[in-house]
């Protein structure tokens, strides 16, 4: 999403140009299916606008002049709709609210930025939390590739083994009056059941993808499914620390913003849809309400680390707010980029090993039966 500035003065012109230059080359990767807004193309949306917007263009020619840079049909549509509504006298929020791409914790951002008057502010933090997520994304797939190729390669090695191989040694054994060994046996039953069965369990599959997916919203599945992964190893912590992350970043835009903090952990709840989340701060919500300190309430809530209490309270203590939110931001930000490498470099070896196991299993199925017929031969 590279662009030109041509309305301003030539010394931003040139300074700016070449940082977005160097940064649109960073960011430039190759999409198979890039009619969605993903989070990478977000990324690159919310830091252009900033910049843009830093240079002194207004919001609508900020969207005109990356407008005319879209390659892609769907991604210039998109600019021109939030342009046309800004045009018609609406928010910008407003206009993010209507496009379906964009979600809650986005428009609740935004809305924050144009009432307090630090959009640019807004949309820099945004830019710095989808690059978070990028990278967190990039580093468990790249973990995750190599055992995905070799996954792929043995199923292929074990479906034409199955299919072809040890059907002729079948063939030899009838022919000699001689049985195929049990795990042999096994490993054929296995294939032809898979065969038979594949279209049955194919729609029972389906079916679950779809009950689950209307189910979403609701809250005995946001209940049940956040419960779910909290107790996977290393997953769940991963999650939680996510999560947390959301919400001091987002206390954070807020009290930099000088929302009330009652005001703020309301819009948060809005914000980040996250069940355990959001049923802790409605706690959190009512302890303030009757009095209780922000890191009391803190504290009572399972989900949010005893060290986080202690912070706020510190930042109770000396009025400061902002500083101390910005510093747990940025805490958890690299406790999360820790934990990812952590799990992606434990995923890898544990991928390979049930592999090597199944291949192993598989390898022995096939050739027992040539020991026992070279035996028979003999």
């Amino acid at each position: 999403m590279a662009f030109q500035l041509e309305n301003i003065q030539k010394k931003e012109k040139q300074s700016s140009q070449q940082s977005l230059d160097i940064d649109s080359i960073l960011k430039k990767e190759i999409t198979l299916f890039g009619s969605s807004f993903n989070n990478k193309k977000k990324e690159a949306f919310y830091v252009e606008l900033n910049v843009l917007l830093q240079a002194g263009l207004t919001l609508k020619d900020a969207l005109e002049l990356m407008k005319h840079e879209q390659k892609k049909a769907n991604d210039k549509k998109l600019l021109e709709n939030l342009q046309e509504e800004i045009i018609s006298g609406r928010n910008f929020s407003e206009a993010i609210k209507k496009q379906k791409v964009f979600s809650e914790y986005e428009f609740h951002s935004i809305q924050i930025g144009e009432r307090t008057g630090n959009l640019d502010k807004v949309f820099r933090e945004l830019g710095a939390f989808y690059q978070r997520k990028n990278q967190q994304r990039r580093t468990i797939v790249g973990a995750l590739s190599y055992p995905m190729i070799v996954l792929f390669t043995a199923f292929i090695a074990i479906v034409f083994m199955l299919k072809f191989v040890v059907p002729m040694f079948e063939n030899i054994f009838k022919q000699n009056n001689t049985e195929l060994p049990w795990l042999t046996k096994m490993i054929i039953a296995a294939s032809d059941a898979m065969e038979q069965y594949f279209f049955i369990a194919f729609l029972f599959f389906l079916g679950i993808v779809i009950f689950f997916r209307m189910s979403r919203k609701k809250v005995w599945y946001r209940k049940m499914s956040s419960s779910f992964v909290l107790k996977i190893p290393f997953i769940g912590e991963f999650v939680r620390k996510v999560r947390i992350a959301q919400f001091t970043q987002a206390i954070n835009l807020l009290t930099s913003a000088k929302v009330p903090l009652l005001n703020g952990i309301q819009l948060t709840k809005k914000m980040i849809d996250y069940y355990p989340l959001q049923v802790g701060l409605e706690k959190v919500e009512k302890d303030i309400l009757l009095g209780k300190s922000f890191h009391e309430s803190i504290e009572q809530v399972p989900i949010f680390d005893k060290k986080m209490s202690s912070l706020i309270k510190v930042a109770e203590e000396t009025n400061q707010n902002e500083t101390i939110f910005k510093r747990i931001t940025e805490q958890y930000h690299q406790e999360i980029e820790y934990k990812s490498k952590m799990i992606s470099s434990t995923i890898e070896p544990i991928i390979v090993l049930v592999l090597g196991a199944i291949v192993a299993v598989v390898l022995v199925a096939m050739y027992l039966p040539m020991f026992k017929l070279s035996t028979v031969i003999g």
